[in-house]
């Protein structure tokens, strides 16, 4: 090979490295703050420094890396995350759909009828440049409405507060979710786990739920049961103790339900 060509081979290798190692999940930098959103590996979208410190600290608990890979969030979907509280899971989706895809925080309604504060958390997010393909959407939880079908619905640590206000708003809200989902969307259920058989007691008390209860009620609602992971269960767990107990706080044991909407 001429010695130009041999040159320019080396220097052409050199630039295909260097994009390797820039866009590896495992040596991807965080992305800078602006209006360009951008779309991340997993492990770029929980290292960028526009999630909170306090976000970041919880991720060893939390693994939402694991969550969002089963989960099958990838650019360019359209994610309604359902009762995000703080947005702890906003700002991952935003950074893993990117700027073709969209996020849409669902607060209830009702919650904020009694906490006019109780969106603000997310309003301030999708008021945040770095944030610009989120939208907060403030509905009855019930009657979901959106601008138009999503991909996928998530909710986590939520499901037996809606239960616990009694089977029957359970199944509305599970039939509304279904209503704002494309034909063969993903809904992900996160939630602590109560004791086989204790009803609907725990969802109050505990704020736990049997996951037999969720299962029954989603699929009652129209949906197909997919697959279930393990990243969150703790068998030291005994589902006897509230989650905000200091003992368990923060490692209860956690079922994590994936189900999708029939169609293509």
């Amino acid at each position: 090979m001429p010695k130009k060509n041999i040159t320019r081979a080396v220097f052409a290798g050199v630039f295909l490295l260097a994009g390797l190692s820039a866009g590896s999940p495992l040596m991807a930098q965080p992305a800078f703050r602006g209006s360009h959103v951008r779309t991340l590996p997993i492990a770029a979208a929980l290292a960028n420094k526009d999630r909170p410190e306090a976000d970041r600290a919880r991720d060893a608990a939390r693994k939402p890396g694991e969550l969002v890979a089963f989960a099958g969030i990838t650019s360019g979907m359209k994610v309604a995350d359902l009762m995000p509280g703080q947005g702890y899971f906003t700002r991952i989706f935003s950074n893993l759909v990117g700027k073709t895809g969209h996020v849409y925080t669902v607060v209830s309604a009702d919650r904020v009828a009694h906490k006019p504060d109780a969106a603000d958390a997310v309003k301030a997010i999708a008021a945040d440049p770095a944030f610009s393909n989120v939208t907060e959407v403030t509905t009855p939880l019930t009657a979901l409405t959106l601008p138009g079908l999503v991909d996928m619905a998530w909710t986590s640590q939520n499901y037996h507060d809606v239960y616990g206000q009694g089977a029957d708003d359970a199944l509305a809200f599970d039939k509304a979710v279904f209503r704002i989902l494309r034909p063969g969307g993903t809904f992900i259920v996160i939630d602590h786990v109560a004791a086989s058989g204790s009803g609907s007691a725990p969802t109050k008390t505990l704020h736990r739920i049997d996951p037999a209860l969720i299962r029954e009620q989603v699929m009652q609602a129209g949906f197909v049961f997919e697959s279930e992971s393990s990243a969150l269960r703790n068998p030291a767990d005994a589902h006897t103790a509230t989650v905000f107990d200091p003992s368990i706080r923060g490692h209860t044991d956690q079922v994590v339900f994936k189900f999708h909407k029939p169609g293509l």
